[in-house]
């Protein structure tokens, strides 16, 4: 009987070991979890505090320089141009407007806008029409154009005054 006995405890030992180590694997599952999870708070807590400390030095610094608005310039009338391409005569019109942020420096330069109709018309003649017809092409005097009334704008006041030129009209025929 004693050997009876002793073969049961013994089964039940091996069975609840088996059971024992389910449950705290569970528990470590879950205390990794929640671990991982409060790491994850924690961590975004402290980059959102150090963020809200960063914050009135970067306002103090943003706001000394304010930016001015946007000023535009409608070059008037539209640029037409004529192209001899593939034995046929086509056309480009062209409507363009110039961007500044300094109204005393664009009215210096209005001064000098038939110098500067005339760069525009000598570069836009100057192009190949079929490059045009690309957005790559178009791009591309787009920057020329920008680059031709910074360099007069350099000359004749002293600074670039114009930030951007734009297309408002593009057309090919």
């Amino acid at each position: 009987m004693a050997k009876k006995e002793t073969a049961k405890a013994a089964a039940a030992g091996e069975g609840a070991a088996p059971g024992k180590g389910k449950l705290k694997l569970i528990i470590l599952l879950v205390l990794g979890l929640l671990l991982a999870v409060g790491l994850s708070i924690g961590g975004t807590w402290f980059v959102l505090s150090k963020g809200d400390q960063a914050e009135p030095a970067e306002a103090a610094s943003s706001a000394a320089p304010v930016r001015q608005a946007a000023l535009y310039q409608e070059l008037m009338p539209a640029f037409v141009v004529n192209f001899n391409y593939q034995g046929r005569t086509r056309y480009l019109q062209l409507s363009m407007a110039l961007m500044s942020r300094d109204a005393a420096a664009m009215d210096k330069l209005k001064v000098h806008m038939p110098v500067l109709r005339n760069r525009l018309v000598m570069l836009l003649a100057g192009q190949d029409f079929a490059a045009l017809r690309t957005p790559l092409g178009k791009e591309m005097l787009l920057q020329q154009a920008l680059a031709s009334v910074q360099e007069l704008a350099q000359q004749e006041t002293g600074g670039t005054v114009v930030e951007q030129v734009l297309f408002t009209n593009f057309v090919l025929q």
